[in-house]
Parts: C-alpha cells; structure tokens; sequence
C-alpha cells in the first residue's frame, strides 16, 4: 500500500513539473507573440507617417497636343494655353497657386493686376480692408492652374495684412514705379516684412508705368535701372519692367513663375538695354 501511495506521488509530481513547463512555454510564446505584435504595429506606423509626411512636389507639367482644342495658343513666353470659362465640372484636377503683390500705394499694383486677370475676374474679386483678393484659372500644356492673388494695400494701415497675405505663397511680387526712385528705395522695407512669414516664396522685382518711364532723361533712367537691378540681385530676385497700359511683360511674369514652379523652358531671353523693357535674371 504505501508503495502504491509513493508511486502515485511521484507520477503526479512528474505531471505537474510538465504541466508548470507548457504553462511558462506558453506564457513565453504569448509574451514573444505580443512583442512581435507590438513591433509590426510601430513599423506599420513608421511606413504611413514616411508616406504621409512626404513633401508635396509639384509635377513638371505634360506635353499636350495643340491641335486637340480650339481654345489652345501659344503665348509669348512659348507656352501652350487654354483660358478657361468655368467649363469644367470638377476641381479634382485644378492647382491652386497663392501669389502675393507688394508695394507702396499708387504704384499701379491694381491696374496691372486688373491687366492680366480681366475685367470680368475684377468685379468678382474679393474686398477686404488692406486686400484685395483677384484669380485667374487657365490650363497649361493639359493642367489647370489656379492663381489667387492678394493685392496687399500700400499704407500703414495694409501692414497687418502681410502675415496672411504671405504665407504659403509660392511667389511674391514686390512692385515699384519706375518714375518714383521712393517707391524703388520701399520695396526693401515691404522685401524684409514678407521674408518674415515666408523663407521660400519666389521673389520678382516689378517696376511699372513703363510707358511713363521712357520719357524720363537717359542718365535719370540708367541710374533707375543700374538701382534695380542692385536691389534684385540683393533679393535673389528676377527684375521686369512692365507696363499695364500697353501690356508690357504683364503675362511673361506669370509665365515665367509657372516656368520656375513646374520647371517649364524659359526661352525669354534678358534684355538689358536702357530705354527697353529690362529682363533680368
């Protein structure tokens, strides 16, 4: 009897030592098989941040047959073009461009704005007290572009402005008028406020009323144009003389920032010479 007894203690012993190793196996394969779980679900957060997080990159735009529609010319800046009436049924496809326009009052920011988005787009522009928000949508070698310009005002008062008007701006415009040396010595000011909210933004030099400006002495405008031309290489800036009375480089400024944006050729060549419209870049 007490044989049996001391077997049968000994059996259940060994039992339960097998028992207590599947239970700690087990316990080290849950652990292992959380472990792994834990790790597949960070590394599966990492691959969906790095995709997400991913700067946006605008495309270089596609080369699109001329012929395929009746609206399509070719400007002068070489590029394809479609104006467009609102014929479209969806954005899906449409960029959005913000551009800002800087500068003292009177200058003729407004009239040269009102130049290139028409005078239909000016009645539907958007007033505010310092602002004036204008747009202009057109269709490039196949894709739609949108420009919503802020018009910031001239005075004191239009300074508040700057921060909204600025940031996520992918080009500024800081304008001058070519008859008034003042208005060229303010673009540094209006230059250092927006480069406070805005490191990236491409920046162009604008001097208007060209038309006023030929009348001027020789030696008077080379001294405007050697000072201009200082100030954009100080700005890293292109330089344009324009004109809105008689559509001077009015629509190459636009060309040429869509040609920076989406890496389009530029074939506009400099012209330096005083007494033309100047090209400087």
């Amino acid at each position: 009897m007490a044989k049996i007894i001391h077997e049968t203690t000994r059996k259940m012993s060994q039992l339960c030592r097998k028992i207590v190793q599947v239970d700690v196996r087990w316990g080290v394969l849950q652990r292992v098989s959380f472990v792994g779980q834990f790790f597949r679900f960070i590394w599966n957060r990492l691959l969906v941040c790095s995709v997400g997080n991913k700067p946006s990159q605008y495309r270089k735009l596609p080369l699109r047959d001329s012929s395929s529609s009746p609206a399509t010319t070719v400007d002068d800046g070489g590029f394809l073009l479609e104006h467009l009436n609102g014929g479209y049924d969806s954005d899906s496809d449409l960029v959005n461009l913000k551009i800002s326009l800087l500068g003292d009052c009177h200058i003729g920011k407004t009239t040269f704005l009102i130049k290139y988005v028409g005078n239909e787009q000016e009645k539907r522009s958007l007033q505010m007290e310092g602002l004036n928000l204008m747009d202009k949508t057109l269709s490039v070698q196949g894709a739609r572009i949108s420009f919503r310009i802020w018009d910031v005002g001239g005075d004191k008062r239009s300074l508040d402005q700057i921060p909204m008007a600025c940031k996520d701006a992918v080009a500024i415009l800081f304008m001058f008028d070519l008859t008034s040396r003042c208005t060229l010595n303010s673009v540094v000011g209006w230059y250092s406020e927006a480069r406070k909210w805005n490191q990236t933004a491409i920046p162009v030099l604008i001097g208007t009323k060209f038309d006023d400006f030929v009348r001027l002495p020789p030696d008077v405008q080379w001294t405007i144009v050697t000072q201009a031309r200082a100030y954009a290489r100080a700005m890293k800036a292109t330089l344009f003389f324009s004109s809105a009375t008689h559509n001077i480089n009015v629509n190459k400024i636009f060309k040429f920032i869509m040609a920076k944006i989406f890496n389009l050729p530029w074939t506009v060549e400099r012209n330096l010479t005083v007494g033309e419209p100047i090209i400087d870049f």
